[in-house]
């Protein structure tokens, strides 16, 4: 059996209990689809401090170094930044979860220098989804950048709009995007749009990736500490952030789509309940198998 490994940093506050309700899907679903996951749990920020009075340990670097795919439950903690200072990123990709059950994917490169590989990977992304590309730049080097890698990607329906456009088309027609590929300078600013209007901001994942080396998971924005230690802490956002990890840190894109199906089944029918945090979690496990809807016979490849 495949085995893939994630380091897994929690943090504190209400860090462990979105850690908890994420490694619990990942767990089930990655034994639908038939491999086996091995979560390494790893000191980060407070709990680094208590053990070794460093937020990011020589231990804990040493662990996520050697890992398929981070996943941090604490976006904002300080030592989120040492992380991603630590690694050879290139580009990210944001998720963006819409109230109709489907989702927009944002890209971009992590500066000027790696455009080719943050196009190249969106229209990649595209070709495994609904094969649409909506980009976004003005630049020179940008427009260089998407000539070039349009050539290797027959098939793909791509559109080229100013920013403008693309954020009304995000407003009044969001269901009708796919991927959206923009410049490094809008990326943040495209995916804050995005969150806004689909009225989902606690409901986006974000990584950030390089071309050699593990990917980094976390979701847009964690809940307040005080919330945590009563299993109120809406899991969503971290679910939808561990669905991105399967596919573009562990390249498992039907164990993704299941665990994004699971996801946007149970907050369509828990609607206005409020579940809790374990019930929410335990929801979308119960109807993983129903979510699945492909039969593999073949590890998937990231091409």
């Amino acid at each position: 059996m495949i085995v893939k490994t994630v380091a897994c940093l929690a943090g504190d506050g209400v860090g462990p209990e979105l850690m908890a309700s994420a490694t619990r899907a990942l767990d089930s679903v990655t034994r639908l689809h038939a491999f086996e996951l091995d979560d390494v749990h790893l000191p980060f920020a407070g709990e680094g401090v208590t053990r070794s009075g460093h937020p990011l340990p020589a231990e804990t670097r040493d662990g996520y170094r050697r890992a398929d795919a981070i996943l941090v439950a604490s976006p904002d903690e300080p030592a989120f930044d040492g992380v991603k200072a630590d690694l050879a990123l290139a580009w990210r990709v944001a998720r963006v979860h819409l109230a109709s059950g489907g989702d927009v994917v944002i890209a971009g490169p992590m500066g000027s220098w790696a455009n080719s590989i943050a196009v190249g990977r969106a229209f990649s992304c595209a070709a495994a989804r609904h094969g649409r590309v909506l980009v976004v730049g003005e630049t020179r080097e940008w427009r260089a950048a998407v000539e070039h890698e349009r050539l290797h990607w027959d098939g793909l329906d791509v559109t080229e709009l100013s920013l403008g456009a693309t954020l009304v088309r995000l407003r009044e027609q969001p269901e009708e995007l796919d991927v959206v590929v923009t410049e490094a300078g809008l990326v943040s600013a495209v995916t804050d749009a995005a969150a806004a209007f689909a009225g989902s901001g606690g409901s986006v994942a974000h990584a950030w990736l390089s071309e050699d080396g593990p990917g980094l998971f976390a979701p847009r924005m964690s809940e307040p500490s005080e919330h945590a230690g009563f299993g109120v802490v809406d899991p969503m956002g971290m679910l939808l952030t561990a669905s991105l990890l399967l596919a573009e840190g562990l390249k498992r894109r039907a164990a993704s789509r299941t665990l994004e199906r699971a996801v946007a089944q149970v907050a369509r029918s828990a609607g206005s309940s409020n579940l809790d945090t374990r019930s929410f979690t335990d929801a979308v496990i119960d109807v993983l198998p129903d979510a699945r809807t492909d039969v593999e016979h073949y590890e998937e490849v990231w091409h």
